[in-house]
C-alpha cells in the first residue's frame, strides 16, 4: 500500500487530498498541519496527523509541499536530514524549482515539480507536471495518478513550469473576473444572479469543450458565433478597442515575471 504525506493542508492540499480518497481509496494519507481547525477537519476526514515536518518525511515515501513558495525555504530546512534516497518531493509551491529545492537542502533527490489549480476542489482540476531526473517512471505514474484523480493532467518540460502558471494554476481567477460584468450587467437589467450564474457557467463549460473536442482554432470558433452586422461583432468591437487580448497577454507575462520572482530568479 502506497502512502504519500502532506506539509500544508490549506485549501489546494486538502483538495488533493479529497480527490485521492474519493479515487484512491487504497492509499494513506498523512498530514502536517499546524492550523488546528484544519487538524480536526483532516481527524474527521480520517487522514494521519503528523507532529511535525520531519514526521512526514519519516512516514511516507511521497511528500506533497503544499505550503507557500516564501515559506518553504524554512520547512526545507527543517526536512532535509530526513530526505532519503527514496523520498519523492513532490513541490506544488508556485515559482520554486528543483533547482531552488535541491540548493535548500543541501544535495540532489526525486522532485516532482506540480502547478494545479482551485477547481480540483470540484473534482475539475488542470494540473501541470514535471519531473526531474531520477523520478522513476511508476513513481511519476503514481503521483499523475493522484492528480488525474481530480480533474485532468498535463506533463510539460521543467523549464516551463513558471510559463505554465498564468495558463492553468492563476487563470481561474482570471476567469472569475471575466465573468463578473456579465453577472452584474445581467443584475442591472433585471435579470436574476443566479440565472445569469447558470447560464453563463454553462456557456464556459460549453465554449471549452468546444475548444477541446470540436477540432476548429479558436479563430474559427469565433467567426462561428460572429454573423455578419450582427450582436456578437458589434461586442467584439469593444472588447478589441480596449485592447482586451493585450491586457491578458499583459497578465501572463506579469503572473510569469512573478514567478520567477518567487523563485530567486
Amino acid at each position: 500500500m502506497e502512502s504519500i504525506g502532506f506539509i500544508g493542508a490549506g485549501n489546494m492540499g486538502s483538495a488533493i487530498i479529497k480527490g485521492i480518497q474519493n479515487s484512491l481509496p487504497q492509499v494513506e494519507i498523512f498530514a502536517y498541519e499546524p492550523n488546528l481547525e484544519r487538524v480536526e477537519q483532516l481527524k474527521n476526514n480520517k487522514v494521519g496527523i503528523l507532529k511535525c515536518e520531519a514526521d512526514v518525511l519519516d512516514r511516507c515515501k511521497y511528500v506533497v509541499l503544499a505550503v507557500k513558495p516564501q515559506t518553504l525555504p524554512e520547512v526545507l530546512g527543517k526536512i532535509k536530514d530526513n530526505i532519503t534516497s527514496e523520498t519523492v518531493l513532490v513541490s506544488i509551491c508556485a515559482g520554486i524549482s528543483g533547482e531552488f529545492i535541491e540548493n535548500a537542502i543541501g544535495k540532489s533527490a526525486k522532485i516532482i515539480l506540480v502547478m494545479p489549480n482551485t477547481p480540483l476542489m470540484v473534482g475539475e482540476g488542470a494540473t501541470a507536471l514535471s519531473r526531474l531526473p531520477g523520478v522513476k517512471d511508476d513513481e511519476f505514474a503514481f503521483i499523475k495518478s493522484v492528480f488525474d484523480a481530480s480533474g485532468k493532467t498535463a506533463e510539460i518540460p521543467p523549464d516551463k513550469m513558471k510559463e505554465i502558471i498564468c495558463i492553468n494554476s492563476s487563470s481561474p481567477a482570471f476567469i472569475y473576473l471575466f465573468a463578473k460584468p456579465f453577472i452584474d450587467y445581467a443584475e442591472e437589467n433585471g435579470i436574476s444572479a443566479d440565472a445569469a450564474k447558470l447560464l453563463f457557467s454553462q456557456t464556459l463549460i460549453g465554449a471549452a469543450k468546444m475548444i477541446k473536442d470540436s477540432g476548429y482554432t479558436i479563430d474559427e470558433l469565433i467567426k462561428m458565433v460572429s454573423s455578419p452586422g450582427g450582436t456578437t461583432l458589434a461586442g467584439l468591437s469593444a472588447l478589441y478597442d480596449g485592447k482586451f487580448t493585450e491586457a491578458i497577454t499583459d497578465a501572463c507575462r506579469r503572473c510569469t515575471n512573478r514567478a520567477y520572482e518567487l523563485g530567486g530568479k
